[in-house]
């Protein structure tokens, strides 16, 4: 027995020797790697081969498959991505994410010069901070005592969803900062793009596999960091470039240039063209130059972002309700190329609205090949005076959708034909109505095929199903195998690979897709229903006003017209839309497969059935950001203040509503008391 002990012992004392080694080796392989991905991804200076650190990378994997146990927070092997959510959850970011003001013109940059002098009481030459306005995805990156653990959207600027598995496949993230003595907490703000090259390779596989195309780089950086398999962002050469920080813990800065460069030593990518400028013409000529070199820049940017150097200055200049002051976005003008239209067609769209589109020759306009463009409707096309056989100027409206500026009526050569709409629909040839109060003419049958293929593109994008292209979702419609939305649930692998561009690999992820889509949030699947007038704001407004479908479907039009923000065009839709009784009988069916969640927290919390009235600017928080905190925690938002009104929050310059208040006796909350007030509501 004893001499078993002594083997024990032994062989205990090996295995801890062999553990501590391994672990050694595990963190040492982890800090080389890093450093190697910081030399090739950020400073574009690699120190050894790819072959050299495949070899390096393939030992840390093969350590941590055999020693699972053994394996760090911030692993390089954590980028290859696999990870497989269900669902992102939402975070709440520790500071705001703002906005930015937007300006176009010399003569603006000169007012909101003139205003920072005014609000900084200064007649010197003031000291801006400019660098490129990146045109991709905004991120908080959120590092504990230097070692990255959460990575959230922008959101609504207050709350954002937790891409953190996504982010980590992007080589250029730290997931370490290199320094020996990191901040106890930093919140750095970035820009997520896909480099203009790896979007039209991209799109490219996209095609080949039946998928949706993306209509730009932002576009595709976006859906990137929304897929549910980290997997899939892993395998797109994703880029992030920092700009900002948020909140910070253990470190300060006096200037946004010096916070920069201590971000680029930290690891982090920032932009190489960025300036710091004295005065207001200094910045112009930096405008000037970046806009002779946007065209060979490797990613889209849509112009350039001033701002205030000094934090203090920042700081002095305060904040609008959804933007700071001191910051602006100068943006470039649309880019404009001529193209014939070579025929106008009709869309049908899933209210029924005729849609004319004008049918280009190819043409590159900002980096992207435009062959379509929207004409709107008659009233739009007659007051251009638009005809098949026209050139036209087309320009990307906010460099994203393909709009027609001006036709050039000196290019005509008698050729040219008006185009006459049509007075059935395209699809379904019912005949097509317009009402007096509107602008476009409608097809009026809802059983209308194109109708319902845009409704059910609008429900598969609604409820996030990643891997279903508008390509199949036309397959499916033409086949008849959805006719309605419950469809969608009830398909198999068997039928999938009937169809064009699928095996047996894609219809399994189609149908993981399919499943994870069957408990979406309950704001998520209003939306998606494409009721009438419901975009993704009132979606979020009913939810968080209705604990479940069922109680919001039997709702009046007067009661509806009670919840803020719900005006009677909505509650009539919205009744319409429950009250019918296809779709009635639809959504039964579809409830059967897919469960919503709901949103409300009144039983969970001690703001269900309380009123509140926003009055003044907050410091921090714009009305409908602190609107949305209190409703999902149950409170109630209107917009007078009543006897029954429970808190009256003040913010700046707060008016009337505040004298009321104090004169009623009402409980009259600040920021600080308010935010108080929703954290002790959720103890």
């Amino acid at each position: 027995m004893e001499y078993l002990n002594v083997v024990r012992k032994v062989k205990f004392g090996y295995l801890q020797t062999m553990s501590s080694s391994v672990a050694k080796r595990i963190q040492k392989l982890t800090e080389l790697l890093h450093h190697h991905d910081f030399r090739y991804y950020v400073l574009d200076d690699p120190e050894i081969s790819d072959a050299q650190y495949d070899t390096l990378f393939r030992e840390l994997q093969r350590l941590e498959s055999r020693f699972p146990h053994l394996m760090v927070s911030d692993s390089p092997s954590l980028r290859v991505g696999g990870q497989v959510l269900k669902k992102f959850k939402k975070v709440q970011h520790q500071k705001p994410m703002l906005s930015l003001s937007n300006i176009h013109d010399y003569s603006q940059l000169v007012e909101f010069d003139e205003r920072m002098h005014r609000l900084l009481s200064q007649e010197q030459p003031l000291e801006y901070f400019v660098e490129l306005k990146f045109d991709g995805l905004s991120m908080n990156l959120t590092y504990v005592e230097g070692i990255l653990t959460q990575a959230a959207t922008r959101g609504d600027g207050t709350f954002g969803e937790d891409v953190t598995q996504n982010v980590k496949t992007i080589r250029s993230v730290p997931l370490r900062l290199q320094t020996k003595k990191p901040p106890d907490y930093l919140e750095v703000r970035g820009e997520v793009i896909l480099p203009t090259e790896a979007f039209y390779a991209l799109n490219d596989q996209q095609v080949q596999k039946n998928l949706k195309v993306f209509a730009n780089p932002r576009n595709a950086a976006a859906g990137s960091m929304r897929q549910l398999d980290s997997a899939i962002a892993a395998s797109r050469p994703l880029d992030l470039f920092c700009y900002g920080i948020g909140k910070v813990e253990g470190a300060s800065f006096e200037t946004v240039e010096s916070c920069e460069d201590l971000l680029s030593t930290w690891g982090f990518k920032v932009s190489q063209f960025r300036q710091r400028c004295l005065g207001i013409e200094e910045v112009f000529r930096f405008y000037e130059r970046v806009k002779n070199l946007r065209s060979e820049l490797p990613f889209e940017i849509d112009g350039i972002v001033i701002k205030l150097n000094q934090f203090s200055d920042l700081e002095q200049a305060g904040y609008l309700p959804r933007s700071p002051r001191g910051m602006v976005a100068f943006k470039y003008p649309p880019t404009q190329e001529v193209s014939q239209i070579q025929g106008i067609m009709v869309q049908v769209g899933r209210t029924g609205a005729l849609t004319p589109v004008a049918l280009l020759a190819p043409v590159m306009v900002g980096g992207v090949w435009v062959r379509r463009a929207s004409l709107h409707n008659a009233e739009e096309m007659e007051r251009k005076d638009i005809r098949v056989g026209d050139h036209a100027v087309i320009q990307r409206a906010g460099d994203v959708i393909p709009e027609i500026v001006r036709i050039l009526p000196e290019k005509r050569t008698g050729q040219e034909k008006s185009f006459l709409f049509p007075k059935k629909c395209p699809s379904c040839h019912y005949p097509v109505e317009k009402k007096a109060e509107e602008k476009v003419l409608r097809c009026t049958y809802l059983h209308c095929q194109a109708q319902f293929q845009e409704r059910l593109s609008h429900f598969v994008a609604g409820l996030r199903i990643e891997d279903l292209g508008e390509k199949t979702v036309e397959q499916l419609v033409q086949k008849s195998l959805v006719e309605q939305f419950a469809d969608i649930f009830k398909l198999s692998e068997e039928v999938l690979l009937l169809l064009e561009g699928f095996a047996e690999k894609s219809a399994q992820q189609l149908l993981e897709s399919i499943q994870r889509a069957r408990k979406p949030q309950l704001d998520d699947f209003l939306y998606a229903l494409g009721i009438r007038h419901v975009g993704k704001r009132i979606a979020s407004i009913l939810a968080h006003s209705f604990s479940d479908i069922s109680v919001l479907a039997v709702q009046t039009q007067e009661e509806l017209c009670q919840i803020p923000e719900i005006g009677p065009g909505i509650a009539k839709s919205t009744v319409n839309y429950f009250q019918d009784p296809l779709s009635a009988q639809a959504l039964k069916k579809l409830l059967h497969y897919v469960k919503p969640q709901s949103l409300v927290l009144a039983k969970l919390n001690g703001l269900s059935g309380k009123t509140f009235v926003l009055t003044g600017t907050l410091p921090h928080y714009s009305r409908k950001q602190m609107q949305d905190l209190i409703q999902k925690q149950g409170g109630r938002v209107t917009d007078a203040v009543s006897k029954k009104t429970d808190y009256v929050i003040a913010g700046e310059d707060p008016g009337s509503k505040w004298k009321k208040a104090k004169e009623w006796g009402i409980c009259i909350l600040d920021e600080e008391g308010v935010l108080a007030l929703l954290q002790s509501s959720l103890l």
